[in-house]
């Protein structure tokens, strides 16, 4: 075969999550109040999050245990396979060596499942009867209603009005799973009606989404928030990735010289990069960690680092993040997973420290990738994922260039198989390039909150 697949045994899956923040050289910012400035309290998150999971944001521990309930679901698909990717390179004529490790796998394609899971999980031990959340291209609104649907929760998913349409075998999976799906804005809500009276025609962004679902989620004592990216709990999660990933370089009898993935709330680029980076902090190990986001939603390589709101109608706490204004409201482009304003506050913390890369790359060009991964692999990427491949693919091109041998690894987040829209656009000439015009940064960033 002209692919290696690196499977570890079923006793490797991670017993515990890591989290970066122990090894940090400087702290992460606090969250604040957006009414007093203050730092936030437990209490202050109680009414959105069990107790557990607001443990989890904030501690200090470098291991936190996975749950025995949670680890035995894990082993449906976990550990994910890494793959040499033998006939890309192949096809490149480059002397770097790519893997990927491929998270596809899992039953709602895509890595989402890897936090899905204890968050469901964590408020069941609680006593919710369900939860509210949003989605953008569908794969975090899959997974937290299989999640829901494994621990006997009710769910609810605010999916971004543009992905609604464009993606609707999505909605028939969550439906599937038992899920409640809502195009957003809706009427359902305070906060989506408001954006409907402006603009009747708004083809939504994950920050109104996210708006809609915080305000349900208030609004009835019974049912929590849940958030698929951007948290520090949530990233912790998806670390699975990054630990499962370091176990196989090993097999593989490999090291990557870089490390990629792609970037809209941060969360399968924390789970792939953050264990790597670890061991970089700790003076174990140095990798370059590249970050890539589209060019039509640049919060890590045009947003400012301010604290600034998580959604749209300011339910939120305060974060110190990358951000393009919480009005933002971007373009349709097909990666619907990565049109987030803000960037998750730990990935913004460590492009600060310049622990991290970020790249903006224009949509013809990931799915120009993502076509020739396909036919060199037979896997077809995610849109989002898309990205990552684009970037993997420049860093070969360019050690082919310089004339040297580099170990590239990226993480392909999920499949594509809901997405042949986005493709079938894309072979029709049907797609375009969005660059996110300087003028509306400025416009959207004139609106930040004013944080003493």
């Amino acid at each position: 075969m002209s692919t290696v697949k690196y499977l570890l045994p079923e006793d490797r899956i991670p017993r515990f999550w890591y989290n970066i923040v122990a090894d940090l050289p400087a702290p992460p910012p606090p969250v604040l109040h957006p009414a007093t400035g203050q730092p936030v309290g437990p209490d202050d998150l109680a009414p959105l999050f069990p107790m557990a999971l607001i443990m989890q944001e904030v501690t200090q521990e470098r291991e936190v245990e996975v749950p025995a309930e949670v680890w035995e679901v894990y082993r449906q698909w976990r550990p994910t396979p890494l793959f040499r990717a033998r006939r890309l390179e192949k096809a490149l004529d480059t002397p770097a060596r790519i893997y990927y490790k491929y998270e596809g796998v899992s039953p709602v394609g895509s890595h989402k499942l890897n936090t899905a899971l204890p968050q469901a999980y964590y408020n069941k031990l609680e006593g919710k009867k369900g939860l509210t959340t949003e989605t953008g291209a569908g794969q975090w609104g899959s997974a937290l209603s299989l999640a829901c649907a494994i621990y006997g929760l009710e769910c609810k998913v605010f999916m971004v009005r543009v992905s609604y349409n464009q993606k609707p075998y999505r909605r028939a999976l969550m439906e599937t799973y038992g899920a409640t799906v809502i195009p957003s804005p809706s009427t359902e809500t305070e906060s989506g009606r408001a954006i409907l009276e402006k603009n009747p025609d708004s083809t939504g962004s994950l920050g109104i989404a996210i708006s809609e679902a915080v305000e349900a989620a208030v609004k009835n004592p019974e049912v929590n928030y849940s958030l698929g990216s951007v948290l520090n709990h949530v990233l912790l999660h998806q670390t699975v990735i990054g630990q499962e990933a370091l176990a196989q370089m090993e097999l593989a009898d490999d090291y990557p010289d870089v490390v990629i993935g792609c970037a809209g709330g941060g969360s399968n680029f924390a789970g792939l990069a953050f264990p790597f980076i670890g061991r970089k902090l700790r003076g174990e190990a140095d990798t370059r960690v590249i970050a890539v986001e589209p060019e039509a939603c640049p919060s890590l390589t045009r947003g400012k680092y301010t604290y600034d709101f998580g959604d749209t109608a300011h339910l939120t706490p305060l974060v110190k993040m990358h951000t393009l204004g919480s009005t933002f409201v971007p373009a349709g482009i097909h990666a619907g997973g990565l049109r987030y304003h803000g960037m998750a506050p730990l990935v913004s913390h460590l492009l600060e420290l310049g622990q991290i890369e970020a790249q903006a790359i224009h949509q013809l060009d990931t799915f120009a990738a993502g076509v020739q991964f396909a036919r060199a692999e037979g896997i077809v990427p995610a849109p989002e994922s898309n990205h990552a491949v684009a970037a993997a693919i420049r860093e070969a091109l360019r050690c082919k260039e310089e004339g040297v041998s580099r170990t590239i690894l990226f993480n392909l987040s999920g499949h594509g198989h809901f997405d042949m829209q986005a493709y079938l656009d894309y072979h029709a000439g049907k797609l375009q390039n969005y660059e996110y015009p300087a003028e509306e940064i400025a416009m959207a960033l004139a609106g930040l909150p004013s944080v003493g």
